[in-house]
């Protein structure tokens, strides 16, 4: 059909510059037929082809079952319901063209309007999901200036704690209170949305100098209060990333300006708010870069391992050596551990990582004389793994080294999440023979708890309490010693960088010492002549 047809006196006007019929109807966002006298469809504008394909030519009978239209039907009958053959509901308006030919206007009907709002709400809070946020944002960017909306991403700290200690129900409980919160803090034009899990994201309209900071802090405020539910008195956090639009060309930028604020939230510490800033592309750069490089890494064979020596404070003699990963990169040098091993828990290749430290750990302590210790620090991820067990058994396997030799290093972190499931893989390598210490002792707030559930054969004293030099430092010093030797644990004060600090030591019952003071990390190729070292003796 040519629309110019119908339409002659909008294509006279279209010659004087005014857009056409036929552009008119194809920039329409919703289906438009022209129909003629017996049914046939003769005209269909681009959005109809979206959901009624090869509809030109078609019989309105066959596109929408059971509606008859003619001459006869339509004449007089301004609007009607059309169902499609796909189901689709749709409130058709119909107007005269003329010479037997009808444009029938499909606006999706209201029940299918309403079913599609349904269709965006999250089931369990109600709140907008990820499409129907997505609609929103792109409205409010399209209708306004962008300066004026700013989305607030947001995790809840410790929630999964509470659905692993009180179960999913109560979790399911507290993430419509949060939910609740959430909209109680927002403006009724805001759109609060849950994005799945405990990710939540509100856009904020209407955002004036300091009003995003204000509402940022007010939810991390609100978020954090106490909730109380079955009984069970709970206390998470909320740590939030605020981005505003004037920083972002469209909304797909805007979630992740917002993403990288609350990385740099999370980062921060948890339980706070982090506004976005233009520098955080840079970091998010630099940590992708890092992880590509972490992959290359280990297939390239960069990392290398060091070992620290821990002291006999009753013998003067080395009873073994901790292990320390080591990363030797080809452009930057030697990249310490601090720099990467958090992005490598983050990405899960620590697992790998850990992995190869156990099995080249064993082997290079093979070849220290007697029966030298060799310690390896475990993640909390190698236990989530479930692999842990398989790593260490293979390992001694394949190194000969006698069990006895092995000594694993936990953090209280390990157990914190999991702790049944990681006391009962604990339990199988002690079974292995293989010694368990805990490093980091007194810096978390369940280290005295967990003696009482696993009999670890060592407790490291944190650096902390060794570098201190006050009174409060000392007693717990010397509460930890007295503690770990009326449980028949050995006890490793770490950090040891001076004489005064050996000495204080050796009155507080620490059977070892381990610091820079009593020897340095070294390569496996410098152990042998550490220990034939005179001064060694001369010093401790």
């Amino acid at each position: 059909m040519n629309v110019a047809t119908s339409f002659p006196h909008i294509t006279e006007a279209h010659s004087a510059g005014i857009p056409s019929a036929e552009q008119i109807l194809e920039s329409l966002p919703r289906s438009v037929l022209v129909v003629g006298s017996e049914g046939v469809v003769t005209y269909a504008n681009r959005a109809s082809m979206v959901s009624l394909a090869a509809v030109v030519g078609s019989e309105m009978r066959d596109l929408f079952p059971g509606c008859v239209l003619s001459l006869a039907t339509m004449t007089g009958a301004p609007s009607c319901l059309l169902i499609s053959r796909d189901g689709e509901k749709f409130d058709a308006g119909i107007a005269v063209l003329g010479a037997g030919q009808f444009l029938i206007d499909l606006r999706p009907s209201l029940d299918a309007r309403t079913a599609d709002m349904q269709g965006d709400l999250d089931e369990l809070t109600g709140l907008t999901k990820r499409n129907g946020l997505l609609k929103h944002l792109s409205s409010a960017l399209c209708s306004g200036p962008a300066s004026s909306i700013a989305v607030h991403c947001l995790d809840l700290d410790r929630f999964k704690m509470i659905n692993d200690t009180l179960g999913h129900a109560v979790g399911d409980l507290l993430l419509k209170k949060v939910a609740d919160r959430l909209t109680a803090a927002c403006h009724k034009d805001d759109i609060v949305a849950r994005l799945g899990g405990d990710e939540f994201v509100v856009l904020q309209r209407n955002v004036e100098e300091g009003t995003a900071e204000t509402l940022a802090s007010r939810i991390v405020d609100l978020i954090g209060r106490t909730y109380v539910i079955h009984g069970h008195t709970i206390n998470i956090g909320a740590s939030v990333g605020v981005a505003i639009g004037a920083n972002a060309l469209q909304d797909c930028d805007l979630l992740r300006n917002g993403d990288l604020a609350l990385y740099e939230a999370k980062k921060a510490g948890r339980g706070r708010y982090r506004m976005f800033e233009s520098g955080m592309d840079a970091l998010l750069f630099a940590r992708r870069e890092m992880e590509i490089d972490l992959r290359r890494a280990l297939a390239l064979k960069q990392f290398k391992l060091n070992y620290q020596p821990f002291i006999n404070v009753t013998t003067n003699r080395v009873d073994g050596f901790e292990a320390l990963l080591r990363w030797e990169h080809p452009v930057k040098g030697n990249i310490p551990p601090l720099s990467f091993i958090s992005l490598a828990e983050e990405n899960g290749l620590i697992v790998k990582i850990g992995e190869w430290v156990m099995r080249t750990a064993c082997i290079e302590a093979m070849s220290w004389p007697g029966e030298m210790i060799v310690a390896v620090n475990v993640s909390p991820l190698q236990f989530k793994a479930d692999t842990l067990l398989d790593t260490v058994a293979t390992a001694l396997k394949r190194s000969g080294l006698p069990a006895h030799r092995l000594e694993i290093e936990i953090t209280e972190g390990a157990l914190l999440d999991d702790t049944d499931n990681v006391i009962q893989t604990l339990n199988s390598l002690r079974a292995l023979g293989v010694k368990i210490s805990m490093d980091d002792f007194g810096t978390g707030y369940s280290s005295l708890s967990y003696l009482q559930k696993f009999p670890f054969n060592k407790i490291k004293i944190d650096r902390s309490f060794v570098a201190g030099d006050d009174a409060d430092s000392e007693a717990i010093l010397r509460s930890i010693a007295s503690l770990g030797t009326s449980l028949g644990m050995a006890i490793t004060a770490e950090g040891v960088e001076t004489a005064e600090q050996l000495a204080r030591i050796r009155g507080e019952r620490c059977t070892h010492v381990q610091g820079y003071f009593t020897g340095r990390p070294m390569g496996t190729d410098q152990i042998p002549v550490f220990l034939a070292r005179n001064d060694l003796d001369e010093r401790i």
